[in-house]
């Protein structure tokens, strides 16, 4: 029974989206700290493979369990990998705008600042729905509705 509970819902997609966006922030993190390292080339992966990836899951487990309840099973990518107990290892691999400065480094601040934000509002917002979602199950769980 406690598992229906934490695969029910949206549970899992936000679990998922979570664990991609903690694990995303030390690359953009490591980026913007370099961003004035000769030679660097930042890294990163996709959010956009991610969220392809998580919506074909969300698919599969609709067509699999009939929608609410189910293990979401991920496929890895060329971003990232998950292991069969559901770990998310990303991939990253070399971005940039090919726009080289004097000192070799290929860089725009403004597009990492603005990764930055988008990933810790993503991840802002997964967990919010998330805690939301927790607290209506300890509601049902103790009677209080």
């Amino acid at each position: 029974m406690i598992r229906d509970l934490v695969t029910a819902d949206a549970l899992p997609v936000l679990a998922a989206s979570m664990r991609f966006a903690a694990r995303r922030q030390p690359l953009i993190a490591h980026n913007i700290a370099n961003a004035s390292t000769p030679e660097f080339r930042p890294i990163d992966v996709s959010p956009r493979a991610f969220q392809a990836e998580l919506a074909r899951a969300v698919d599969a487990r609709r067509e699999t369990f009939g929608g609410v309840r189910g293990e979401l099973e991920m496929r890895s990518t060329r971003d990232f990998a998950v292991s069969s107990d559901g770990r998310l290892s990303l991939r990253p691999s070399p971005v940039g705008e090919g726009l080289l400065f004097h000192d070799q480094n290929d860089r725009d601040l403004e597009r990492l600042m603005q990764d930055q934000v988008e990933n810790a509002s993503a991840f802002r917002l997964a967990a919010t729905l998330f805690r939301s979602q927790m607290d209506l199950l300890n509601s049902a769980i103790s009677e209080r509705v």
